[in-house]
C-alpha cells in the first residue's frame, strides 16, 4: 500500500498570512482616506465659522473702524482654533446694493472666506503638498441695520 505523497511545500497557515496582507493593503488607504477627509472637514468648519462670525461682528459693530478691528481679531482666533494656514486664508467682503462704502447702513453684506487645505503626509518635494491641496470656500450673509454707523 502506498501512502499519498505530500509535496515538499507546507501550506499550513498561509491563508491567515494572505488575509493579514490583504487586510493591510486595503486598510492603510482606508485609514488615510478617513484622516484626509477629517482634515478637509475641519478646515471647512473653520472657513464657515470665520465667514459667519465675521459677518455678525461687522453687522453688530458701531462703525467701520471697530468692525475692521473686531473682524481681524475674530479671523485670527478662528485661524488659530481650527489650524487654518494663515497664508492661504482669503477674506472678501461685498455689499448689496453696491455703494461707495462697504459696509454701509441698510446694506446686506456678504463675507466670503476661502482657503486651501493641504492633505496630510504629502511631501514638500517639488511642491506636491501645494498641488494636491483642496480649495475650501464658505460664505455668510448678514443684513446691516439702517442706523449702522450713526451715533446712538
Amino acid at each position: 500500500m502506498h501512502l499519498p505523497r505530500r509535496s515538499g511545500r507546507n501550506d499550513e497557515g498561509s491563508a491567515a498570512l494572505e488575509f493579514i496582507a490583504a487586510g493591510v493593503i486595503l486598510l492603510v488607504p482606508l485609514i488615510y482616506l478617513v484622516i484626509a477627509l477629517g482634515t478637509i472637514q475641519e478646515q471647512t468648519f473653520g472657513a464657515e465659522a470665520a465667514a459667519r462670525h465675521i459677518a455678525r461682528v461687522i453687522a453688530r459693530a458701531p462703525d467701520a473702524t471697530t468692525a475692521a478691528e473686531r473682524s481681524d481679531a475674530v479671523l485670527a482666533g478662528i485661524v488659530e482654533e481650527y489650524g487654518l494656514d494663515e497664508d492661504t486664508v482669503d477674506l472678501t467682503l461685498s455689499c448689496t446694493p453696491q455703494s461707495l462704502e462697504c459696509p454701509a447702513a441698510g446694506a446686506t453684506i456678504v463675507v466670503s472666506v476661502s482657503t486651501r487645505v493641504r492633505l496630510p503626509l504629502m511631501p514638500e518635494v517639488i511642491g506636491l503638498d501645494r498641488s494636491t491641496a483642496v480649495a475650501v470656500q464658505a460664505e455668510a450673509v448678514q443684513k446691516m441695520s439702517r442706523q449702522w454707523g450713526t451715533e446712538r
